[in-house]
């Protein structure tokens, strides 16, 4: 399969073959298989996130005991190791420096 360039913002959830706007924040190269793996990844995040977003509202739940926010941690978690996998030189160079992954890259 060809590998195709795509730019990625992970804050907005942006997988585009077109840079527009503030989508490079990561560029990597993938088939159209794994864009859409990632895409799901991210898919995942958001519904995540809207899930925690509204168990914040009710006093009673406790932060810690929120098993949508550690879905969501595992999506970041998930989704940056495949960028380091599919990103260019830079991509990989800067998901490597992120200190919230150095514990699982000393676990691998």
């Amino acid at each position: 399969m060809e590998k195709k360039q795509f730019y990625v913002n992970i804050a907005t959830g942006e997988i585009a073959r077109n840079h527009v706007g503030n989508n490079n924040s990561f560029i990597i190269h993938a088939t159209d298989e794994e864009a859409i793996l990632l895409r799901e990844q991210l898919d995942k995040m958001h519904n995540a996130s809207v899930r925690s977003f509204f168990r914040a509202h009710v006093p009673i739940t406790p932060y810690s005991n929120d098993a949508d926010n550690d879905e969501y941690d595992d999506g970041l978690i998930k989704a940056y190791k495949m960028l380091e996998n599919l990103g260019d030189a830079d991509t990989k160079a800067h998901v490597r420096e992120l200190e919230f992954l150095q514990d699982v890259h000393d676990e691998e």
